[in-house]
């Protein structure tokens, strides 16, 4: 398999997300610590991701009627048509209280 270098590769300890498979597209980062809500231009949309984080973060779906899951992300991980990745809401260093997906 060939993966597409991204448009904007994450720097050290980011972990990035982006608008288009393969990397490409809008991208928006984030680097753990904490809760971060994803900007509306990447909310629900994300198509392909990357790690370059040491530490698990995790995908947040916040969904109807209060209830809410979440998708780690490990250390190293990537997904160059990632699926998930029309769900997510936010991420963090911890799963929110939210059931796993």
């Amino acid at each position: 398999m060939t993966l597409s270098a991204p448009t904007h590769a994450a720097g050290v300890g980011e972990v990035c997300f982006h608008t288009e498979p393969g990397y490409g597209g809008a991208s928006w980062c984030y680097r753990p610590w904490g809760y971060a809500d994803l900007p509306e231009y990447v909310h629900d949309k994300a198509r392909s991701f990357e790690s370059n984080s040491d530490v698990v973060v995790y995908a947040i779906d916040h969904a109807p009627g209060g209830r809410c899951y979440y998708r780690k992300i490990w250390a190293g991980d990537r997904d160059p048509n990632w699926t998930w990745g029309g769900r997510i809401d936010g991420v963090s260093t911890d799963s929110q209280g939210c059931e796993v997906s």
